[in-house]
């Protein structure tokens, strides 16, 4: 038997001492039993450390497994309110969804009334809308049917930070994409029709790596592995980049910035590709450094380069 001291990461006051604690007993058993002491912090928003600044303890982590004696030293920090991924998800991209259908349906106070209710007359407008509703769709059924999520919660303040920017920037594309003097793009109709095969090939290569991502991962495990190609053509780019889910991402909004020809829908493109390279670099050293026999060829987002 073990005996288990939880000390306040900033105060180093002591929270909570645990006596005959089972050696096997996990870091989210410990989690469980400091709950009962302390009701106001769920195990969801507890962070317990062996140092007070070094990294959270996994919950799998066994405690005769971690450097510690007889009694093991332990510290606490909150990391405050906490909301499942499944709910940021849905709100996050239930949002853009409604946002750009007010804009193009020209609900009242939008435009001037006089276009209250009008539709353009220009055919890659409807086009436009039926491919970012058919990719907040994807989005949505994903989350609920697809998606495993290795952690269960997030910090309750990072919706607010989530929904302004995917909110903020679906109502930005859908004002000048709707809006009464929207001009086409440049080149025409061949324009076009190649961002449109452009979106539906990233679209369907995106799905099939999330579909990739999810077999590997049993139901209710946190298990990793490296995935690799399957059988399906569009899992292939697995051999050259880390997370190809964010480069056919990547992909899906160039084609849709070429059939806009729409300056907002630019810059959410940059800034997007700056926010996935970022994820995409930080799973890949995560990989780097997990997997000794990591294939050593791929790049974290585009192949050969980034």
């Amino acid at each position: 038997m073990k005996r288990v001291e939880i000390l306040d990461a900033k105060t180093k006051d002591k929270l909570c001492f645990l006596d005959k604690v089972e050696p096997n007993a996990t870091i989210g058993e410990i989690k469980s039993m400091f709950h009962k002491s302390h009701p106001q912090w769920y195990p969801a928003r507890q962070s317990i450390r062996l140092d007070p600044k070094g990294k959270s303890l996994k919950d799998e982590d066994v405690l005769q497994h971690l450097p510690v004696g007889t009694t093991a030293t332990f510290y606490f920090r909150d990391l405050g309110a906490q909301i499942s991924w499944v709910t940021v998800f849905l709100t996050e991209y239930t949002g853009p969804l409604v946002i750009y259908l007010m804009f193009y349906f020209r609900v009242p106070f939008i435009y001037a009334s006089k276009y209250d209710f009008t539709t353009s007359k220009h055919w890659v407008v409807h086009l436009a809308c039926m491919c970012h509703s058919f990719h907040y769709v994807k989005r949505l059924l994903e989350t609920l049917f697809v998606h495993r999520f290795s952690h269960g919660t997030m910090p309750l303040r990072n919706i607010f930070k989530n929904c302004t920017y995917y909110w903020g920037f679906a109502a930005w594309m859908a004002y000048y994409i709707n809006h009464p003097l929207y001009t086409p793009p440049i080149y025409g109709e061949q324009q076009i029709r190649l961002a449109l095969i452009i979106f539906l090939f990233c679209q369907i290569g995106n799905f099939s790596i999330h579909i990739a991502l999810r077999n590997l991962r049993p139901p209710g495990s946190k298990t990793r592995k490296i995935p690799y190609p399957t059988k399906n053509p569009f899992t292939w780019i697995f051999l050259l980049v880390s997370c190809p889910n964010y480069t056919y991402e990547l992909g899906s909004w160039l084609g849709f910035t070429l059939m806009t020809q729409c300056l907002p829908v630019a810059f959410f493109t940059l800034v997007g590709f700056v926010q996935m390279t970022v994820w995409a670099k930080g799973k890949h050293r995560s990989y780097l450094k997990e997997f000794r026999d990591y294939p050593p060829l791929r790049s974290p987002i585009l192949p050969f380069i980034l």
